[in-house]
């Protein structure tokens, strides 16, 4: 019948009542699928619908982001300021961002809380508890590990390159589907689902790695973004690794998500390239932070007190002490522009990852009109222990 919302300070704990759990999720719910819709036709819908509905998004977006701010927040409003904010949610919450909702600026403009403030996520304390159990005397010397723009299949192009070396490099590209708005997972209930390859995330790991200092990071793309390559020992030798692919998201089982890697070799032989949630369980990976620059990495199944089961979970348990997800299909042009903002405020800045994500969502919706809509910067969320951090300490002398 109510629900409540606690703030805790470094000076106490404070509880208020909210409205009962029914009214809430519903708003929650109405402001996600309103979010991630963007930009994506529904079945059935005219291209005169389809634009009425664009047009009509930032009307509705302001009201349901009002409402539900007011509904989980109105009584803590005061409180936030600039502060960082550790979110542990709960239900419906817990597949929504915060950063799309509204918090009121020196000018009582309304300004979205992923704009003014650090957001963090965790799934539970007890997840928190068991990151900084974790033995302190991490050994990664390295930067970053990149995984991107595996190879799907027989039809892609890259598995004639291999035997034919003539081919120029860039005739493979131009005979693949390169929509702007190729998405980064597949739908589990299409039986006849194809993998598409993501352009975009070449494009992604060059800008990751044109910011990382000579000698300390590692590109693994097309036949070389393999399953074996990314459980290989050696991965954990760097503080930080991304992953640029397609993802497989099944609710309902989440041990039959996973993280698709090359699904060929050079030969166009088929080989094992699904890395399973079991099979990231199962790493040892004690890194300072993996991001997962997928689709719907960010959810999973529900576990009451506990938070979600996913990859996300998965790879804490490996031991990542934080994770980059998403939280809806996300955008392949838009995601390479915000991961390079993201890389270069880190690693040439020196910002913590939390401001990082924060500056990189303020010039996603900078940099073109379209993308001012939360839909291409309000999915990417940061979880885990936000006080533990290697990405300071200097790279390998030569």
């Amino acid at each position: 019948e109510r629900s409540y919302v606690w703030a805790v300070t470094r000076s106490g704990i404070e509880g208020f009542r909210l409205r009962g759990r029914t009214e809430i999720q519903r708003a929650a719910e109405g402001f996600r699928d309103l979010i991630a819709a963007y930009g994506l036709p529904k079945p059935g819908e005219n291209d005169k619908q389809y634009l009425d509905r664009l047009r009509e998004f930032p009307q509705q977006y302001a009201q349901r982001a009002a409402e539900l701010s007011q509904l989980i927040l109105g009584p803590v409003a005061g409180r936030i300021g600039s502060k960082r904010l550790v979110i542990v949610a709960d239900g419906a919450l817990q597949f929504i961002p915060f950063e799309a909702l509204f918090t009121l600026g020196a000018d009582n403009a309304r300004q979205p809380l992923g704009i003014t403030n650090e957001v963090v996520y965790l799934p539970s304390v007890s997840t928190l508890a068991l990151i900084r159990a974790l033995p302190r005397g991490r050994s990664a010397t390295r930067n970053v590990a990149v995984f991107a723009d595996p190879v799907f299949g027989t039809n892609d192009d890259r598995v004639a390159a291999a035997h034919r070396r003539t081919t120029p490099a860039s005739q493979g590209a131009g005979k693949l589907v390169a929509l702007s708005r190729a998405l980064r997972d597949v739908d589990l209930t299409a039986g006849d689902a194809t993998l598409e390859r993501l352009l975009y995330t070449r494009h992604e790991a060059d800008a990751i790695m044109s910011v990382v200092p000579v000698g300390s990071g590692m590109k693994a793309m097309g036949f070389s973004a393999s399953r074996s390559n990314a459980t290989s020992p050696k991965v954990s030798g760097y503080k930080i690794v991304h992953f640029a692919t397609h993802a497989l998201l099944d609710d309902k089982r989440p041990e039959l998500s996973g993280l698709v890697m090359s699904l060929v070799d050079e030969g166009g032989h088929p080989q094992d390239g699904f890395l399973r949630l079991g099979d990231i369980y199962n790493l040892n990976l004690p890194v300072d932070m993996v991001v997962l620059s997928a689709c719907r990495t960010g959810i999973g199944r529900e576990v009451s007190g506990e938070g979600l089961i996913g990859l996300t979970r998965g790879f804490m348990y490996a031991g990542a002490s934080k994770v980059v997800a998403t939280l809806w299909k996300v955008d392949d042009e838009a995601t390479a522009v915000f991961m390079k903002s993201f890389y270069r405020h880190m690693l040439k800045e020196g910002m913590p990852p939390s401001s990082a994500l924060r500056f990189a969502r303020s010039e996603v919706m900078q940099a073109r009109a379209e993308w001012r809509s939360p839909y291409f910067w309000a999915g990417f969320v940061l979880q885990g222990d936000w006080r533990r951090s290697q990405l300071d300490q200097p790279p390998p002398k030569k």
